[in-house]
């Protein structure tokens, strides 16, 4: 059996395992940990299929264990995320507990009820990647908010509360209503029926991507100049600037015909 077929399948796995490890640190609180395993997942996640395209060993297997490592690398985690920042931002002083013994009454929830709103970004995440594996439209682009984009839109948030952790920012952020709002806003962004390109690559040629060569190299300035509150810009950029190629490209159409 030629190895070679399975090289993607192995960086997929790989992508599983920093996911995994990124779910343990986000339950104990440890939201940097799970961000930067995170990352790694989805450094992983561009190039399985990078890998597949290249050696000409795409399968179905390959698709149903990628959606499956993207569940919980980019639904899972930044669900347990948005449930822990629900935490700090709901009165009252609960904080999930790791202790094992805490286990012995079953009937006794020693965290805020609200919190549990945050995972429906896990529901919003699983939903959408279903939709994907049997959506022919999005093979070379995508309908709705990618997984990782979104997954990298809520991790942003512990990272900037820790590390640009300006007054005014850190009082939205841990505002329960924006947590709400974000929630929502997340959940219809993902199954929203807006066309997005693909940061994907089939060729390095720049003829081929200049749209995508044009927004890594914005999305390294943002970086540059922003730090961490460049994340939520570049999401946001990534929508507006997909709506405008496409009107472009419909335009482009029409003036064809």
């Amino acid at each position: 059996m030629s190895l070679k077929k399975h090289i993607p399948n192995i960086i997929t796995l790989l992508n599983l395992f920093a996911g995994s490890i990124a779910v343990v640190f986000a339950v104990q609180g440890n939201l940097v940990m799970a961000a930067i395993f995170v990352a790694l997942g989805i450094f992983f996640d561009f190039f399985d299929g990078l890998a597949a395209r290249a050696l000409n060993v795409k399968s179905e297997l390959g698709l149903q264990l990628d959606s499956l490592a993207d569940m919980v690398t980019s639904g899972v985690v930044p669900g347990i995320v948005m449930f822990q920042l629900f935490l700090k931002a709901l009165p009252g002083e609960s904080a999930a507990s790791t202790d094992w013994s805490s286990g012995q009454d079953l009937l006794v929830w020693d965290f805020h009820y609200g919190a549990l709103f945050g995972l429906l970004v896990t529901l919003a995440s699983g939903y959408r990647l279903a939709k994907f594996n049997i959506d022919e439209r999005q093979s070379d682009s995508f309908i709705g908010l990618p997984t990782p984009a979104n997954a990298l839109l809520i991790l942003s948030l512990p990272l900037i509360l820790i590390f640009q952790p300006q007054p005014e920012v850190v009082s939205i952020i841990l505002n329960e209503w924006f947590l709400a709002a974000l929630t929502i806003f997340s959940c219809f962004m993902l199954n929203a029926e807006i066309p997005l390109f693909a940061l994907k690559f089939d060729s390095w040629a720049f003829s081929d991507n200049k749209l995508r060569y044009f927004f890594i190299v914005f999305c390294l300035v943002l970086l540059f100049v922003f730090h961490f509150v460049a994340i939520p810009l570049i999401i946001v950029s990534y929508v507006l600037l997909s709506i405008i190629a496409t009107g472009r490209t419909k335009r482009e159409a029409r003036a064809g015909n």
